[in-house]
């Protein structure tokens, strides 16, 4: 799936396919539920960046215990994202050397940001997360301990199975808890820990967050995505569209906003409206994968 400036306001990870085959730049469509209220205690079901688990290839122990990771060679059909290229695994495999046989602690430690740096490029967000993370242990302070959330958050908001949203979850909310008691003003930590306990057994606490944000700074683009994403999840379509239509009041070219707001208003029988918003959508990106979605959306509409 193409990733775009938009990207940072892809962080739900609460629902699964609306449609079978409906593929855009949000890392989830979501599907309505049945109940009300502004979220579902359903865990996340998205696409899978890391693999099987919060190592590269390795067990859940990276999330759970700080086991280091191994470097992964190849890709499977449940695995997509795995494959990393002869290059790039030779670069890790050096640099893992270098990092298990180092002594002084100041170089182990410019080794880890080598490592999570170089990690993060290959797109294995979970291993970037845990070389942070050491360099957070060792020199603590709010933005090292955010680059390390930052990047489990990412690896959790691919989590294919809820039982990988939980375990990253769980990772995300005690870094975020870190950032948050560095500097309880943080909102965007404070909008992802909101998002993280969406796979918790305490959704509720999520979207109070969430709301917190709101409340701190109503234009927050990324808390208004989210909380109306969970809106049309939760099949309450008239908030969604306060919400998306308050988002793109905020910015206009915001490409997710813009494509939800088409989800609401279809659900609520605006056709036209619905049209104008995702054809506004189709303008705003390049993404031949949210082009096919919005054609496919217009179908439904004729």
């Amino acid at each position: 799936m193409a990733r775009s400036s938009s990207h940072q306001f892809i962080v739900l990870t609460v629902a699964v396919a609306l449609t079978a085959g409906l593929f855009l730049l949000p890392k989830v469509i979501v599907k309505p539920k049945e109940g009300k209220g502004e979220l579902t205690q359903d865990a996340a079901r998205t696409a899978n960046r890391d693999g099987g688990g919060p190592a590269v290839n390795g067990s859940k122990a990276v999330a759970s215990s700080g086991e280091q990771p191994t470097v992964a060679a190849g890709a499977t059909p449940e695995q997509p994202h795995m494959a990393i290229g002869a290059t790039q695994r030779r670069e890790l495999s050096q640099l893992l050397h270098k990092y298990n046989a180092e002594g002084d602690p100041t170089a182990k430690l410019r080794l880890a940001t080598d490592l999570a740096v170089k990690y993060k490029a290959a797109e294995k967000f979970d291993s970037a997360g845990y070389y942070y993370e050491q360099v957070a242990q060792a020199r603590p302070g709010e933005q090292a301990w955010k680059r390390a959330a930052d990047e489990y958050f990412e690896a959790f908001s691919f989590a294919a199975t809820e039982e990988r949203a939980k375990l990253l979850g769980a990772k995300v909310r005690d870094l975020y808890d870190r950032v948050l008691k560095n500097n309880p003003d943080n909102l965007d930590a404070k909008t992802n820990l909101g998002m993280a306990y969406m796979a918790s057994d305490n959704p509720v606490q999520g979207v109070t967050l969430l709301r917190e944000v709101l409340a701190t700074d109503p234009r927050n683009e990324k808390a208004l995505y989210n909380l109306g994403v969970l809106s049309i999840q939760s099949n309450q379509y008239d908030r969604a569209v306060e919400r998306f239509r308050e988002l793109i009041k905020v910015n206009p070219d915001n490409v997710n906003g813009q494509f939800y707001l088409g989800v609401a208003l279809a659900q609520t029988g605006a056709k036209e409206e619905a049209k104008a918003a995702f054809l506004k959508a189709k303008s705003l990106s390049t993404d031949p994968s949210l082009a096919a979605s919005v054609d496919e959306q217009l179908q439904k509409l004729q």
